[in-house]
């Protein structure tokens, strides 16, 4: 039986690539335990703190594990950039829902 010749699309990353990566999200999740240990003084800073290494965290899991590092501009566009739209609108909606609230006495 013929097995017929396919042109591969995809790409190999490099093992050390993945556990570089791993132990990247290990260390972020250490911050992140420690980080909830410890008092900024406003609630709404540790909140920040949080967010932003989950971001982070996030981003590495999206370009290596996802393999989006290697995708195309159009990927990018409806992968990345229309979901960030999106959620700028809804905390957009969100601002002003609290903020022009009238509640009742």
């Amino acid at each position: 039986m013929h097995i017929p010749v396919q042109e591969s699309r995809g790409h190999i990353s490099p093992t050390k690539t993945y556990i570089y990566v791993g132990i990247a999200l290990l260390i972020l999740t250490i911050i992140t335990v420690a980080a909830s240990y410890i008092d900024f003084g406003h609630m709404a800073i540790n909140v920040a703190i949080a967010l932003i290494i989950a971001t982070i965290k996030a981003t590495l899991v999206l370009l290596y594990f996802m393999h989006l590092k290697y995708e195309n501009k159009l990927i990018w566009s409806f992968g990345i950039f229309y979901p960030i739209l999106l959620f700028i609108i809804m905390i957009g909606m969100i601002i002003i829902d609290v903020f022009f609230r009238v509640i009742p006495k």
